[in-house]
């Protein structure tokens, strides 16, 4: 018996290369806190990349116009509104916005007929599929009840000034996690923003120009 427990017990008092077993057993777990917080600092970095890429877009779009200097008040073209998303588009690089997610532009105004908030025209560039959360155009100004009080963002209510326009800037983006599945499962980030109109802009009957499937809804 003695000779079985005698190497057990030099095993036991050896101190040798006990750094290194220590080290190899927390190595693991390290490891899995630096993915862990590398993956929520990432999420948080593109929520906030869009949540930005959402503010320009709705800045530059409501800035459509100011360079025309013809004494006539200017009508914004669909060739407008497509370079404002390519824009946006080019900001959100570092997030594969372009492949990832959609940018929609909306434009919030009042109809002259009936009075309500409505969306009178809407433009979108991305390869995803999602729908603006505030509905489609409605040229009638009465099909879209739900928001002829005007839109919510962040709790508040936001309305357009009769003729003028609110230019509505919508990001969604789908987030894929640095490592997989592993600590989070893919989700949708949607960040919104909205900015008047900041000079006199004809709203008339909609946007003018030739359509341009890129950017359709």
């Amino acid at each position: 018996m003695s000779r079985l427990t005698e190497p057990l017990r030099k095993l036991i008092k050896n101190r040798d290369a006990v750094s290194t077993t220590e080290f190899a057993l927390v190595v693991p777990l390290f490891m899995t806190l630096g993915m862990y917080g590398a993956e929520i600092a990432w999420m948080n970095a593109a929520a906030m990349e869009a949540s930005q890429v959402a503010l320009a877009l709705a800045d530059n779009a409501s800035r459509l116009g100011q360079t025309d200097n013809s004494g006539v008040t200017p009508t914004i073209t669909t060739s407008d509104v497509e370079s404002v998303l390519k824009g946006a588009l080019q900001e959100g690089e570092n997030i594969a916005l372009a492949d990832n997610g959609r940018v929609i532009l909306s434009s919030l105004e009042v109809h002259p007929v009936t009075g309500r908030q409505y969306i009178h025209w809407q433009q979108c560039m991305g390869a995803g599929r999602q729908n603006s959360s505030h509905g489609k155009p409605d040229q009638t100004g009465s099909a879209l009840a739900r928001i002829a009080p005007g839109i919510s963002l962040g709790g508040k209510t936001i309305t357009s000034p009769n003729k003028s326009a609110v230019m509505v800037a919508e990001v969604w983006y789908e987030y894929r996690g640095l490592f997989g599945t592993m600590f989070v499962k893919p989700i949708t980030i949607h960040e919104q923003a909205a900015v008047i109109a900041r000079d006199d802009r004809n709203v008339g009957p909609g946007l003018s120009g030739a359509s341009n499937r890129q950017t359709a809804c």
